[in-house]
């Protein structure tokens, strides 16, 4: 429930509040109310409209995610899987996109303009395996150069995870997969 309420949001509202009552204790000659509003009401209120401006809006799932993948999640995922679906569905404050600093490492994000971005993810079944896709509007980044960072893209989220590349139906989409990796490791 928290993480669907924004911080900003809760800031604003309570220091807002605080900073009516403390014009209207001004008003009626009240300086205790009147320094409660005013000491603490309007550097609440600052304090909530600076994080809205520096709000990034949580990435929705683009499907339901049924019990039985809840399931699978739990049993399956990585730490590092668990990780990015948490930080891209919660209000984050001072980044510029979801997942920025990740692209920038894999080299997929050459300057903030042609940072891929991510509109959307959902959890699903491949092959038994648990599956986080993430969807980005990437109108910069072509397939091809996705393509070339797959390993690297798997070994940054690995261990244990396998990358997979797709194009969406727009052309300008690109899904990319995190699947699980089953495969039993050898012994040495």
């Amino acid at each position: 429930m928290f993480r669907q309420i924004p911080l900003s949001l809760v800031l604003i509202n309570v220091g807002g509040l605080l900073t009516l009552v403390g014009f209207f204790a001004y008003a009626i000659d009240d300086p205790t109310f009147n320094l409660i509003g005013f000491f603490y009401g309007i550097p609440l209120l600052l304090g909530g409209l600076a994080l809205k401006s520096a709000e990034l809006e949580p990435v929705p799932f683009t499907q339901l995610t049924p019990a039985n993948l809840i399931k699978l999640r739990d049993e399956q995922a990585t730490p590092t899987l668990h990780q990015i679906r948490k930080d891209v569905t919660r209000f984050r404050y001072g980044q510029e996109a979801h997942l920025d600093l990740a692209l920038e490492k894999l080299g997929l994000a050459p300057s903030d303009d042609d940072r891929p971005i991510l509109k959307g993810l959902k959890e699903s079944e491949v092959g038994g395996a648990y599956a986080l896709t993430l969807q980005f509007y990437s109108p910069f980044m072509t397939l091809d150069v996705w393509q070339e960072k797959r390993e690297k893209i798997a070994k940054f989220f690995g261990p244990g995870v396998d990358a997979k590349i797709e194009p969406d139906e727009d052309k300008e989409e690109i899904n990319l997969t995190l699947i699980v990796d089953r495969t039993p490791v050898a012994a040495a």
